[in-house]
């Protein structure tokens, strides 16, 4: 996907996760962060937001830490989020693309980094907020839901933070059913290595549309599709936190 594309997304992701925090009300669980209330997840997003578009705007070449806010709550908490969102959005619309920053996933430019991971960032949690909400969830674009899926793979659990392992060596595929995207995941001890595509057997497979396996890999749901070994899904599930 290209950096407006993301863009766009992170656009329409945030607008939709204040719009149902609204609904929720802050005081409501939110049952895919058990531990969080409506308003923990605001501080959370809106926090990041403006951290992500610190590295933007200022192009800060190391890693800086955040700190939340806890002192706003009610009203001025979704509108401090509102903000926040909006001057994410403006920062990577606006930026230049051959801007230099630190970020922390292999990507084709800073700007591409920050704009993927803060739609993915955002679009996660806006499923966590309508989750608190109740009712349907808004769709997830299948191409945006693979990408996102390549970026989760591929990025996040490449690090050496990701507790998914095994002790023998596994294959676990994951299949797409709507879109071009298939992978295939080799864990072991050591830090899954995963490959676009569909190299060799596998011990498992999760499959389905491309939206139900970001649910599921995010942890915000259950996978479709199980075939081979399913307690490597169950793996997966228990031990894939980021």
């Amino acid at each position: 996907m290209k950096i407006a594309e993301h863009i766009e997304v992170l656009d329409r992701e945030g607008t939709l996760l204040a719009d149902a925090a609204a609904d929720a009300g802050l005081d409501a669980p939110v049952p895919t962060c058990p531990d969080w209330q409506v308003r923990d997840l605001l501080r959370h997003t809106g926090t990041v937001h403006r951290w992500a578009a610190r590295f933007v705007a200022e192009e800060l070449p190391e890693f800086q830490p955040w700190q939340e806010r806890h002192d706003l709550d009610g009203t001025a908490l979704l509108d401090w989020f509102r903000e926040g969102h909006a001057k994410l959005v403006a920062t990577t619309r606006d930026a230049p693309t051959d801007i230099q920053c630190w970020t922390f996933l292999p990507a084709p430019s800073p700007l591409a980094f920050w704009a993927r991971r803060q739609a993915n960032e955002t679009a996660v949690h806006r499923i966590d907020a309508e989750s608190a909400r109740g009712g349907a969830l808004s769709a997830l674009d299948p191409r945006f839901a693979a990408d996102g899926i390549d970026e989760l793979l591929r990025g996040f659990h490449a690090r050496e933070k990701s507790q998914v392992r095994t002790a023998e060596p596994r294959v676990l595929r994951v299949r797409a059913t709507d879109t071009e995207g298939t992978w295939t995941v080799r864990l072991s001890a050591d830090v899954a290595v995963t490959e676009p595509g569909d190299t060799g057997p596998a011990d498992c497979e999760v499959s389905g549309g491309a939206a139900d396996l970001y649910l599921a890999l995010w942890n915000r749901g259950a996978f479709p599709e199980v075939s081979g070994d399913a307690e490597l899904a169950a793996l997966w599930s228990e031990k894939s936190s980021v």
